[in-house]
């Protein structure tokens, strides 16, 4: 048999990918506790999507020009604090780490919004806001019939109506903002 160079580079690198893998894997068995993956997922996904929330809740308070966006953004603060302290609970309570800091994903719509300010920032703002809730409201409705463990099952059901309040409140807020 012959081996050559391209063989063994390409052998190693497989190597290192499934090794990573495996270690990956191991590491988010360690930090989900009690859930199974799929529940997991949902804590880790609704705990940096609060976040996400509050820090742009946070923002609209000192950006936004119009003051029922910053009424908004409070709201959002508000809220989402709370429901995020209530997930924490829960996770603790499983065994489980949440993480503490937000996705690159996430931090893509902060870095945006802090460069802007008043109507613009209203605007990008809202839009954000209108989107990123009809996704939260998707995505805990299937959480609230699909999850295994009963208390992030009640924490969805639980959390639901809020969400669904804040996407008609952000869609209210769209077409006052797209007014001006």
């Amino acid at each position: 048999m012959k081996i050559n160079r391209k063989t063994i580079v390409g052998s190693v690198g497989l190597a290192l990918l499934l090794s990573s893998s495996a270690v990956l894997a191991a590491d988010t068995e360690g930090q989900r506790g009690q859930l199974n993956s799929k529940d997991f997922k949902f804590v880790t996904d609704a705990s940096r999507g609060g976040m996400e929330e509050v820090q742009l809740g946070q923002l609209a308070k000192q950006k936004a020009g119009s003051p029922a966006v910053k009424e908004f953004g409070e709201r959002m603060i508000t809220d989402h604090q709370k429901a995020n302290d209530d997930l924490k609970q829960i996770a603790q309570k499983k065994g489980a780490l949440i993480p503490n800091e937000l996705s690159r994903h996430e931090t893509s719509a902060l870095d945006k919004l802090q460069n802007l300010s008043g109507a613009e920032f209203d605007k990008y703002y809202v839009s954000n806001m209108v989107r990123d809730h009809r996704k939260d409201v998707r995505e805990f409705e299937k959480a609230s019939q699909n999850l295994s463990d009963p208390d992030l099952k009640a924490f969805a059901e639980k959390t639901l109506p809020t969400l669904q309040e804040h996407l008609r409140m952000a869609e209210n807020l769209e077409s006052q903002v797209k007014g001006k």
